[in-house]
C-alpha cells in the first residue's frame, strides 16, 4: 500500500474542510485535501451561501442593530437549550476574524436577509460557488494539494492512542495517508444514508433526499468506531420549503412564510406557526397528507420577492413554473389540488387575526422570530407554492470541544483527530439558525488550522 505523509490531512472539501485546508496552508503546514467524490464542494456548494456574522460592514450599512449577546441568545433559543454552550461562545468568538478572513480571500456577501432563528437581519449571502473556488485556488496557491475519487475507510490509531493516519480508497487502491499534526474529518453529514436515518431518525425518510452525494456518514462511523461520543442525534430533521419535483440542479427552497405567507396542507387548513425556525417547519410538515405544505400569498408578499437569492426568490420559482398564480383564492385553491372551503375559512380567520380581531389560531404573531408585523392576505393576485421538507443535512454527530478536537464517549479528547463542520453534533441543538452552518464550518475550519499549527512543533518534537 503506497503512504504518503503530510502535516495536516483534511477529509471533505466543503466549507468547513476548505477553510481548514486553506488556514492551514497559509500558516505554513503541508497540507492534502482529500474528496470522496470527483467533485469539490460537498452539500456547501449546494447551499444557498448564507454565512450568520454580526457587527459587520453589511450591517452598519443598512443601520441594523445586532449584537454578539443578541446573536447568542438567538442560537441558544433556536436549539431549544440543547446547544454546547461552549461551543456557541467560541463561534462569537472568532465570527469577527473569520468574516474579515473570508472578504480578505475575495469573498463578496451580495446581500443582507433576515431568516429562520434571527432577531436581526444577520444572513450574509454570498455565491457559494464562488467562495469555495476562491479558497480552494488560495489553498492551491499555498502549496495545497487535493485529491479526487479518494474514499476515507479507516483511522489508524496507534498504540500511543493517537490518531496518526487515514486509509483511503483512491482509483488507483488503497493508500495511507500519514498525518503529523493531525486527521480533520470534515465530511458532512448522513442526508444520503439510508441505514444512517433508519437508526437514527426514521420519520424523516419520508423527506426529499439532499446534500452532497457523498453525504453517507462516512466520517461519523469511522471516529464512532474509536469510540468518539455524540450528540443531537435526536434532533435529526429536513427543511420545510421545497417543490416536490426539487432536483440538485439548484438550491430550490422558498421561506415566503417569513416575509409574509401563510403555509396550508391539502385540507387548506394551517397546522403551524409559520414563524418558528424551518426545521421545526420541517418536522411538522411531515405529519402531514402527503407531506405537503402550501405556502399561500397575495401579491404584496410577491413583491418581496429578492431575485437571485436563495431562499426569497419567488420570480425564479415562477419561471419555471413551481408557483401556482389566481386572481382569487377559489380559482387557486382548484389550481393547486387544495380545498376551497378550507383554504377560504383559513384566510378568513388569519386576516381577522392580523386585524386583532380575533387570536391567531396556531399562535403566530410575527413574520420571523419575534420579527415583523403580519399582512393580510388581500391582495390579488394570489399564489400557492406546493412545498416539501427537504433532507438536506443532519446537524448531529461527533462531539468536539472547543478546540475542534473529537471527544470520546467520556469527554477525553481522541488525540490528534479533529471534526467540523455537519459531522459534528452539539452546536445546533433542537433547530438551526439560517447562515450558522456555513458559518461554524468557516469558523471552526480556523480553529483546527490555528491549533494544529500551534502544536505541530510539539508533535515534531
Amino acid at each position: 500500500m503506497p503512504e504518503y505523509s503530510f502535516d495536516l490531512v483534511v477529509i471533505g472539501s466543503g466549507i468547513a474542510g476548505q477553510a481548514a485546508a486553506t488556514a492551514a496552508a497559509e500558516a505554513g503546514l503541508s497540507v492534502v485535501l482529500l474528496e470522496k467524490t470527483e467533485k469539490l464542494g460537498g452539500s456547501t456548494a449546494m447551499s444557498g451561501g448564507f454565512f450568520a456574522f454580526s457587527g459587520t460592514d453589511e450591517q452598519a450599512a443598512e443601520s441594523v442593530r445586532d449584537s454578539a449577546e443578541l446573536f447568542l441568545n438567538d442560537m441558544v433559543t433556536a436549539g431549544g437549550g440543547a446547544s454546547d454552550h461552549a461551543l456557541l461562545e467560541t463561534y462569537l468568538e472568532h465570527q469577527t476574524e473569520t468574516y474579515h478572513w473570508l472578504k480578505n480571500q475575495g469573498v463578496v456577501f451580495r446581500a443582507l436577509e433576515i431568516s429562520s432563528g434571527q432577531s436581526a437581519p444577520r444572513s450574509h449571502n454570498s455565491v457559494i460557488t464562488e467562495v469555495l473556488g476562491i479558497l480552494h485556488r488560495n489553498f492551491t496557491s499555498q502549496g495545497g494539494e487535493t485529491r479526487l475519487n479518494h474514499r476515507a475507510t479507516r483511522l489508524v490509531r496507534e498504540d500511543s492512542g493517537r490518531v496518526t493516519a487515514v486509509v483511503v480508497q483512491s482509483p488507483e487502491g488503497e493508500a495511507l495517508f500519514r498525518s503529523r499534526a493531525g486527521i480533520v474529518l470534515a465530511t458532512g453529514g448522513f442526508s444520503r444514508s439510508t441505514d444512517l436515518l433508519r437508526t437514527f431518525a426514521p420519520e424523516q425518510l419520508a423527506a426529499i433526499p439532499y446534500g452532497g452525494k457523498g453525504n453517507t456518514g462516512d466520517g461519523l462511523k469511522m471516529a464512532w468506531k474509536l469510540g468518539a461520543g455524540m450528540a443531537d442525534m435526536a434532533y435529526v430533521t429536513a427543511t420545510y420549503g421545497s417543490h416536490p419535483d426539487t432536483g440538485e440542479e439548484f438550491h430550490e427552497l422558498l421561506t415566503a412564510y417569513y416575509l409574509g405567507a401563510i403555509v396550508v396542507n391539502t385540507a387548506g387548513r394551517r397546522f403551524m406557526d409559520e414563524s418558528q425556525s424551518y426545521k421545526v417547519l420541517g418536522r411538522e410538515v411531515l405529519k402531514q397528507a402527503e407531506g405537503l405544505g402550501f405556502q399561500i400569498f397575495d401579491a404584496k408578499v410577491r413583491a418581496k420577492s429578492h431575485p437571485g437569492i436563495p431562499l426569497n426568490d419567488i420570480d425564479m420559482l415562477e419561471d419555471i413554473g413551481h408557483v401556482y398564480k389566481a386572481d382569487s383564492l377559489e380559482e387557486l385553491a382548484e389550481a393547486a389540488g387544495i380545498d376551497a372551503a378550507g383554504l377560504l375559512q383559513t384566510v378568513s380567520r388569519y386576516n381577522a387575526s392580523v386585524a386583532g380581531e380575533q387570536t391567531d389560531e396556531v399562535g403566530r404573531t410575527n413574520l420571523c422570530n419575534g420579527v415583523g408585523d403580519l399582512l393580510p392576505l388581500d391582495q390579488a393576485p394570489f399564489y400557492a407554492y406546493p412545498a416539501k421538507s427537504l433532507m438536506t443535512t443532519t446537524y448531529c454527530g461527533l462531539t468536539i470541544n472547543t478546540d475542534a478536537q473529537v471527544t470520546d464517549i467520556d469527554g477525553d479528547v481522541i488525540d490528534g483527530l479533529y471534526a467540523i463542520g455537519e459531522v459534528t453534533g452539539g452546536f445546533h441543538g433542537a433547530a438551526y439558525m439560517t447562515g450558522t452552518s456555513l458559518g461554524k464550518g468557516a469558523v471552526f475550519g480556523r480553529v483546527v488550522a490555528q491549533h494544529a499549527s500551534a502544536n505541530l512543533p510539539l508533535v515534531r518534537a
